[in-house]
């Protein structure tokens, strides 16, 4: 099933929603805001324009969905006030699929505007756009800045030669799992850079010549052995594996469950963006995706919260759980997410990167 017609983060504001369990996430849009930074002052240093559109690609909701684009406005603005320029006239576009809690978003939204309105910056247009970042979402060449923070892992749909061929994300067998490791991971690998090269494209057309694209996503590091043989999946699937060994699931809806999520190596990521050609590379930042920016791994308790804030909507659609099971679930993540877990098992990065449109 297409990942625009399942994925959504938990909505609403209760103690498992997207919006109460989102720092991570968080963290990761903190980090970026130099990249923001840097690409504004490029941009706007060749030529400002008169009016200038921000979009958001994969807001989500809460108090994160609109951190980027609020980030880039203040950008803009400090830049025009240093520089002795007049404020360009911005429009501010938020994305997300359809299943989206944007009803949150809308609320946001308007709140921002209203302040914005009441200062001295000129947003004129602020609205939300449902849609896939895997298909064309705004007309050729009017858009002058591109964010995106932690969504470009999620992919367009599971590997469809694992689905048609039954093999399992993560095989409950030890053995079975060791024997199509090398498979599952091509499998994924060759999705991932179908669907990002498409991105690539379409952001391209969209895009000014000179646009900025600034995203961050799950990744691994090429210098880190360990992470080569890991993905941004493992930790909800051995939970849930765990829960079919207990016969908490049946492991026949465990073996067919394929989350459609990848998490590159920062040189697959680099080969990707090349071969696509449309885009220069200004700066890629790396940083472990779990730490905090005060160097603290969350606690398991928080983990499991957090895990469950992304995954649930996925996870009940394939297995159907009432929230009894959900919290069951959540009790498996939290068992598995101590400090030498993550660190050994689980060794990914956050990836940040700042484009240009170069053609």
């Amino acid at each position: 099933m297409a990942t625009k017609q399942i994925l959504h983060m938990n909505p609403g504001q209760g103690e498992t929603s997207y919006a109460r369990n989102s720092t991570i996430q968080k963290t990761a849009q903190d980090r970026m805001k130099p990249l923001i930074e840097d690409a504004i002052k490029a941009f706007c240093g060749a030529a400002l324009p008169k009016s200038m559109v921000i979009a958001d690609l994969g807001c989500s909701s809460g108090p994160n969905a609109l951190t980027l684009v609020s980030a880039m406005v203040n950008a803009i603005h400090r830049y025009c006030m240093e520089h002795k320029q007049p404020q360009p006239e911005m429009c501010i576009f938020l994305n997300d699929l359809p299943c989206n809690d944007f009803n949150t978003v809308a609320k946001s939204l308007g709140e921002f505007k209203h302040g914005q309105d009441s200062s001295s910056h000129h947003i004129i247009v602020t609205s939300m756009v449902p849609g896939s970042f895997y298909d064309r979402l705004f007309t050729s060449t009017s858009v002058h800045f591109f964010c995106s923070s932690i969504s470009l892992h999620w992919l367009s749909e599971a590997p469809e030669e694992l689905v048609k061929s039954k093999i399992p994300m993560y095989d409950s067998d030890d053995k079975l799992r060791l024997l199509n490791r090398e498979i599952v991971d091509n499998a994924y690998a060759r999705q991932f850079r179908k669907d990002f090269t498409l991105f690539l494209s379409l952001r391209a057309q969209e895009l000014v010549l000179g646009g900025q694209l600034i995203f961050s996503l799950v990744g691994r590091c090429s210098s880190n052995h360990a992470s080569k043989s890991t993905q941004v999946w493992k930790l909800l699937a051995v939970a849930l594996n765990d829960m079919a060994s207990r016969g908490m699931i049946s492991k026949e809806k465990f073996d067919t469950f394929h989350i459609p999520i990848y998490a590159p190596l920062d040189k697959e990521l680099d080969s990707i963006i090349e071969d696509e050609g449309s885009f220069r590379i200004n700066k890629t930042m790396v940083y472990d995706a779990f730490h905090a920016t005060d160097g603290m791994l969350p606690s398991p308790n928080i983990m499991a919260s957090m895990t469950r804030a992304v995954f649930e909507p996925v996870i009940v659609q394939h297995f159907g759980f009432s929230g009894e099971t959900m919290a069951d679930f959540s009790s498996a993540v939290e068992r598995l997410s101590s400090s030498s877990f993550l660190e050994a098992e689980f060794p990914l990065v956050c990836l940040c990167l700042s484009l240009t449109r170069a053609r």
